[in-house]
């Protein structure tokens, strides 16, 4: 862990003012221009930017220059505001406007759930499992398209997120609803010490599938990307949480917020362990282990 270095609020602000479209091109990145706003893909989803200014068009996230620099460079905060400040990179000097919020519009439930049923027993997950997120409202099928609905729920019972995911065979939509707040994301809150986090709802229903004994006990949540906004309101939300594992993609990106994520933890001397799937996903590990199984 590095240094502490005591930034000035004139660094601080520097740092957060940062064009963000200069920064991503003297980072060799390309970003092109959409009327009055520019557009960086990030593995192909877009992040619309807007002066010093982000926003996830598939998490339904956003932020600051630094907060862009810790999410999608793997800084901390130390790091990132050195970085910003020492690069030379031009400020917005005045406010940008940010990004609307919009009301969450929850979906509308279709009268029976077998495509998204069939959908997921086909993707491997166990159909116990999944009667108790349906028995809780925390999946069900829309009416509209047919999408498998992920619901995250505040305390209160109220829900706060929505991802959906297309049920067709091949491919198909997949992304989180406008309004969504990620600190909400599609989560299971148990009594035991152990939270889990994942990237999408359909591994974390696959690893509890592939370690399904006394589930039910332990915490769960899917970021639906690789913010760890959830991470930190399930930490704030559940005292009885002492550890948590982290259970992201076997790819660049999924790794490498692992990693960032558990120095944020370690930092907050919270344990942690990174949990890494054989394959790309968990989902892909279910899938090869019940090709193996006999009958």
């Amino acid at each position: 862990m590095g240094s502490y270095i005591p930034f000035t609020e004139q660094q601080r602000e520097q740092a957060r003012m940062t064009d963000l479209a200069a920064f991503l091109r003297q980072c060799g990145e390309e970003v092109k221009r959409c009327g009055s706003e520019n557009m960086w893909l990030d593995h192909g989803q877009k992040v619309t930017i807007r002066g010093n200014l982000w926003f996830h068009q598939y998490e339904q996230v956003g932020g600051d220059a630094v907060d862009f620099a810790c999410r999608f460079y793997n800084l901390d905060y130390r790091e990132a505001v050195l970085t910003l400040t020492n690069m030379g990179v031009a400020t917005i000097r005045e406010p940008v406007e940010p990004f609307p919020t919009k009301p969450l519009k929850i979906p509308a439930q279709y009268e029976n759930m077998r495509r998204v049923y069939a959908y997921l027993q086909r993707r491997g997950i166990d159909r116990a499992v999944l009667d108790q997120f349906v028995r809780f409202g925390l999946v069900y099928e829309c009416a509209e398209y047919h999408n498998a609905v992920f619901v995250g729920k505040d305390k209160t019972g109220k829900p706060r997120h929505i991802h959906k995911r297309s049920t067709a065979a091949q491919g198909g939509f997949k992304g989180n609803t406008a309004g969504s707040e990620p600190e909400y994301s599609f989560h299971w809150r148990g009594k035991g010490e152990v939270l889990y986090l994942f990237e999408a709802p359909v591994d974390m229903l696959s690893f509890i599938t592939m370690y399904s004994h006394y589930w039910q006990n332990q915490s769960y949540a899917a970021s639906c990307g690789v913010s760890d906004k959830v991470l930190w309101q399930m930490l704030k939300d559940s005292p009885n949480i002492k550890k948590v594992c982290i259970c992201y993609d076997n790819d660049e990106p999924g790794q490498q917020a692992a990693q960032r994520i558990s120095r944020a933890l370690t930092e907050q001397n919270i344990s942690n362990e990174i949990l890494v799937p054989k394959a790309k996903d968990w989902n892909e590990d279910l899938v090869r282990l019940r090709k193996e199984q006999p009958g």
